[in-house]
């Protein structure tokens, strides 16, 4: 008997530990839901706040070289055991000093360990080529694997070149809790967000085509111009 009740003891445990964590989840998740119009706004709200850090310069400069950019306004981070992470976002394709885009995505992944209570981090990617945009437009695209990633350089102009010699598809850079700085999103899974694209172009539309369209909407212009008060403070 003692140890059928020791039993039940620890399987009481683990239902609870599993409950209190699919009750965290079910917390963040209205957080999760947005809209075209909502991330394009907290996307200008996080350029805002990197643009105001003193090391931004070299980010800018890393940016004024890319082919794209890329960004995760708010990507949470949640559970108890099993930890996970999703966000939505939006990229930008840059060709002859003009924008096209934006095309929508969302970024995923997991983790194992001991994680308890929730984090929200914003990212901004600098996509340095043809290889590095196409990771955007696929239904599924593992970062690391099917295409390099590291973390962005900070710091002086001069380390920043030494890094970039290595040159990563993706460069990428987080903002959390008004901390700045270069994280690596190695493991990381990119999928493109059919629902957020129709909803934005008002139609059927592939990431690619997505791409191809001129940004000259008076949605999307802010967050042009946002980008490019970034590029003017390159090193």
């Amino acid at each position: 008997m003692s140890v059928s009740a020791r039993t039940k003891g620890m399987l009481r445990a683990v239902w609870l530990t599993v409950t209190a964590g699919a009750f965290l989840l079910s917390a963040v998740t209205p957080v999760f839901a947005s809209s075209p119009s909502s991330l394009i706004t907290d996307s200008i709200n996080v350029l805002k706040e990197m643009g105001k850090q003193e090391d931004v310069g070299t980010m800018a400069s890393v940016i004024k070289g890319a082919e794209a950019v890329a960004i995760v306004p708010s990507m949470m981070k949640a559970g108890l055991i099993i930890g996970g992470e999703y966000g939505e976002g939006l990229i930008l394709r840059k060709q002859g000093g003009k924008w096209y885009g934006p095309s929508f995505y969302n970024l995923g992944g997991g983790s194992v360990g001991l994680q308890i209570g929730v984090q929200k981090t914003a990212f901004v990617m600098a996509v340095n080529n043809q290889k590095g945009v196409e990771a955007f437009l696929k239904s599924r695209t593992r970062l690391g694997a099917d295409a390099s990633v590291a973390a962005g350089p900070v710091g002086r102009r001069g380390q920043a070149a030494t890094d970039a010699q290595l040159k990563a598809e993706i460069y990428s850079y987080s903002m959390t809790k008004g901390l700045f700085a270069g994280v690596s999103l190695d493991g990381s899974v990119i999928s493109v967000s059919v629902k957020r694209n129709k909803e934005y172009w008002k139609k059927d539309i592939s990431g690619n085509d997505a791409l191809k369209q001129p940004a000259t909407d008076r949605r999307i212009t802010p967050l042009i111009r946002e980008i490019e008060n970034i590029i003017k403070k390159a090193n």
